[in-house]
């Protein structure tokens, strides 16, 4: 079997082994770069959903400040604060 004449350039042989090794076998590989790119999408779309998070935090804390009322019912019930002529019972639902 004969090879093609071009197989024993030193261009060609070059340019394939270095095609090869940056494709596969070097550190920044084709794989490990998809790898890298789908990890980036994913953090990206956390961003976006903790920021979205942090924004509805800020709102809901400018109207727990705002409003003494809607502050007291949310310290009643998320922290069971109570007033001291006051009792208090927990029912627990299971």
């Amino acid at each position: 079997m004969k090879l093609p004449k071009f197989t024993k350039n030193f261009f060609f042989l070059f340019s394939f082994f270095f095609l090869v090794w940056m494709l596969f076998i070097d550190a920044n590989d084709l794989v490990s770069q998809i790898k890298l790119k789908n990890q980036l999408e994913t953090l990206e779309d956390e961003k976006a959903y903790y920021l979205q998070k942090i924004e509805e935090v800020k709102k809901d804390r400018e109207e727990l400040l705002s409003n003494d009322e809607l502050l007291e019912k949310f310290a009643r019930e998320k922290y069971y604060m109570k007033k001291d002529t006051e009792d208090l019972f927990v029912v627990v639902e299971e």
